[in-house]
Formats: structure tokens, C-alpha cells, sequence
């Protein structure tokens, strides 16, 4: 179990996220609720005994690829991940308010990317939702500014914050020199997040970006996963990564995920239907089938208006960031893309019609220079013919890191009292069949 620290800023009440998750997550399970901004009690684990712990810690091995050393986007050398966390206040939704449960998190592909531009591609399977500056990375095959992932209405906020940043680092941009569309993607964490208030400030933005660094990622309830539900369960943040053999390259490919999709019954896990399995009573007809049912049993506070016709269930979303040092254009970079989709079907997604599907990958193998001072330049590219491993690393990290943000996440409490239980791990164990890996 690695160890680690959490530490928040009191004058602003966010919980700042430094390092590693076990144990940070192994506190949080172990010890009474945590409670944060003026003694609100909202996080709570399944079972005082059960620490959070990563799938591959429960004996949970998906594919046949070797993880890199901290199993994270960040073995990727040169990625960079911050992330701010914010939570306070508890009981009725009163909008602009609280109560907040939400964030922020940023991958950095690069130090000073702005001027050092990373090929990329991208892949929408499912478009309903937003990753902004994706036109632009269509266009010119190249990313060159941090990424960006919070709930749905504070994307503009993010936005700001990161030109902000940028134009911090880059005092030309808009003056001297070109300006920028920010990639900031989003997924809607409004059942538990008063998300009228858009409470991620341009300041959290760029304490994000200012603290991103290297080694591993905290997961699950933390940062732009912090108000996240998937397959009926907590869900949030989660990563993995894939280092292919020497005789392949030796290629580092890191996955990075917001898990905000799914319903109970489709989740999938190593093959087997846990999400069925889970709570056999439900059945398949369950509120995770029928929209209408659950928002009425949950629908309280400011958000029942008698005579309105209650709103369906959020469908989700989920967005996924590949990185990856393996030398690939922007085209090639797509088709890693499209691959995630693969790895996010292996949990059992179906990607529905309201969920909002995005992926996003990049390569630090190469570099594009901000103003060629030449009409060319040099790019190593790897063939297409070569590209089968890295395809195949990319599917096993995301399927790890959807799995990951599941059993790392822990049970909040949000607005209008509403519960999220994460996963329980004794009980997906039993259905699993796998023994408890010794000192977790």
C-alpha cells in the first residue's frame, strides 16, 4: 500500500489532492466520516473495514500487459497531473450555494507545451457533452495547452482559468503572439453537486495547474471527479498505464479517466456481470432502467415543483485522456483514441444517447515547434504496421482505470441528502472469486 498525503486550504475549505490515493483512501475508510467545512459530515466509506484499494490490488489483472511503475497517465515521462477538490456544506440544494461537491483536474502533457506542442487526436463516440478546443486539435494534429476536466456548467470558469495560466506563462499570447482555445472537457455531476453555484474558481484552476506533477494519481472522489456516479456506484477519477516489452518498442502508453457513466445492471468487470450479480433482487427492470422511477423517489427540496413533470435520469458520460511517449501523428493518435472505446465497452458501457462519450490522446514522442524557424522539420513516426501493441495497451488501461475510479472512490453524501455508495470490495470480491492480496 503506498502512502501518501491530502492537505486542504482552510481560508478557501478545499481539499487540495497532492499525492498518492492508498493511503489518503485508507484513512478515509477507516477512520469515523471525514468531515470538512465547519464539521459538514460528507464522505463516508461502504464498511468501516474496508480500506479503498486499486483493482490490481484486489487481484483484479486485466489483459496481459505489464503496468508502468506507478500504474498511472504519469508514467508517461513529462506528464503531469493537479487537482483541486472541493467540498462543504451538506443538507437542502440551494442553488448558487451548496451543497458543493465538485472540482477540478489537469493533465500538463509537458513542461512549456505552449512552445513545445504535443501531436494529438481525439474520438467522440458519444456527443452528448463537451470537450472544448477539439476543432482546433482536428485541424492542426497537435495539442498545446494543459487539459482540463470539471462538471458541466463550470466549463467556462475552467476555461478561464487556464488561459489565465497560459497567459501567466506566456505574457505574448494575444499581444506578440497567437492565442489559444482551451481543452477543458466536462461531465454533469448535478446529482450531487449544486452545480448552478459553479463553484470551481479561476484561483482553483490554477492552483491545479500550479501543483501538477509527476508519480502516482490520487482516484476516485477527488478533483472533476468529486460529484461522479458510474454504473450506479461512486465513481470519479481513475488511471492506468501499459509499458510495452523492449522487443515492441518499449513504449509507455497512460490512461486517464472521469467515470461519470453506466447503469447498474451493465457493469461488467474481468468478465463477469457484476453489476447483475450485485443486487440480484433488482432485476433488470430497476430505476437504473427507468429513468422517471428514481428521480421520483430522490426528487426533493427546491428541485420538486408540484405540477412539473419530473426529469429523466442523467445518462452519464465519461471522458478519457491517452497519453502515450510512442512517436505517432495526429492520425495515428485518432485511432488510439477510438481504441478506448473498446476498453470502455469491456465494463459494459453502451455508450447510451444522453452520455457523453470523449477521448483525447497525445504523444510526447515528438515535438512541434511554436514557430518554425525553418519550412520543415523533423518527426520520428512510428509505422502503422508497428501500431497493434500500443492499440492493445490502450484498451487494457482504460478498461483498468474505469475499474480503478470504481474501487478507489469512496460513498458520498451530496445534495438534498442524496447517498452515492461506492462499490463495496468484500462483496465484489465474493463475486469475483479473488483472495484479498496480502496487506490490503
Amino acid at each position: 500500500m503506498r502512502r501518501g498525503l491530502a492537505q486542504w486550504r482552510r481560508p478557501s475549505r478545499v481539499l487540495r489532492c497532492l499525492v498518492s490515493p492508498a493511503m489518503v483512501m485508507g484513512l478515509i475508510a477507516i477512520a469515523p466520516p471525514v468531515t470538512f467545512s465547519g464539521g459538514s459530515q460528507v464522505v463516508h466509506s461502504v464498511a468501516a473495514d474496508e480500506p479503498r484499494t486499486r483493482a490490481r490490488e484486489l487481484g483484479i489483472t486485466v489483459g496481459h500487459l505489464e503496468p508502468g511503475p506507478w500504474n498511472a497517465i504519469t508514467d508517461v515521462a513529462g506528464v503531469t497531473v493537479g487537482q483541486v477538490t472541493l467540498v462543504r456544506g451538506e443538507g437542502k440544494l440551494i442553488p448558487g450555494k451548496g451543497p458543493v461537491r465538485t472540482g477540478v483536474t489537469v493533465i500538463v502533457p509537458r513542461d512549456d507545451v505552449w512552445h513545445h506542442k504535443v501531436p494529438a487526436g481525439a474520438f467522440v463516440l458519444n456527443g452528448t457533452g463537451e470537450m472544448t478546443g477539439l476543432a482546433w486539435v482536428a485541424e492542426s494534429g497537435f495539442l498545446e495547452y494543459p487539459i482540463a476536466l470539471t462538471n458541466t456548467l463550470n466549463v467556462p470558469r475552467v476555461a478561464n482559468g487556464v488561459m489565465s495560466w497560459m497567459i501567466r506563462e506566456n505574457p505574448g499570447i494575444g499581444i506578440t503572439d497567437d492565442t489559444l482555445t482551451p481543452v477543458v472537457a466536462e461531465c454533469d455531476d448535478s446529482r450531487l453537486n449544486d452545480s448552478q453555484g459553479r463553484h470551481v474558481s479561476e484561483a482553483d484552476v490554477i492552483a491545479a495547474l500550479d501543483e501538477a506533477k509527476s508519480g502516482p494519481v490520487v482516484e476516485g472522489t477527488v478533483g472533476a471527479g468529486t460529484g461522479m456516479v458510474s454504473y450506479g456506484f461512486k465513481g470519479g477519477i481513475g488511471t492506468a498505464s501499459r509499458r510495452l516489452p523492449a522487443r515492441e518498442g518499449g513504449y509507455t502508453v497512460g490512461v486517464l479517466v472521469n467515470a461519470n457513466h453506466g447503469r447498474r445492471p451493465e457493469l461488467i468487470v474481468a468478465g463477469v456481470p457484476v453489476g447483475r450479480l450485485y443486487d440480484p433482487d433488482r432485476g433488470t427492470r430497476s430505476a437504473d432502467f427507468e429513468p422517471y422511477a428514481a428521480e421520483q423517489a430522490h426528487q426533493v427540496g427546491p428541485s420538486a415543483v408540484p405540477g412539473r413533470a419530473l426529469q429523466p435520469l442523467h445518462e452519464g458520460s465519461i471522458i478519457v485522456i491517452i497519453a502515450t511517449d510512442a512517436p505517432l501523428d495526429g492520425r495515428q493518435l485518432g485511432r488510439l483514441a477510438k481504441r478506448a472505446a473498446l476498453g470502455l465497452a469491456r465494463t459494459g458501457s453502451t455508450a447510451r444517447h444522453g452520455s457523453g462519450d470523449f477521448m483525447l490522446a497525445f504523444s510526447t514522442g515528438n515535438t512541434i515547434p511554436h514557430y518554425p524557424k525553418t519550412p520543415t522539420y523533423v518527426m520520428t513516426h512510428l509505422a502503422d504496421i508497428y501500431l497493434n501493441p500500443l492499440l492493445t495497451a490502450t484498451i487494457e488501461a482504460t478498461e483498468e482505470a474505469i475499474l480503478n475510479a470504481l474501487t478507489m472512490a469512496t460513498t458520498v453524501v451530496g445534495r438534498d441528502g442524496r447517498k452515492v455508495e461506492a462499490i463495496s470490495l468484500t462483496r465484489l470480491r465474493t463475486l469475483l472469486g479473488v483472495r484479498r492480496a496480502p496487506g490490503t
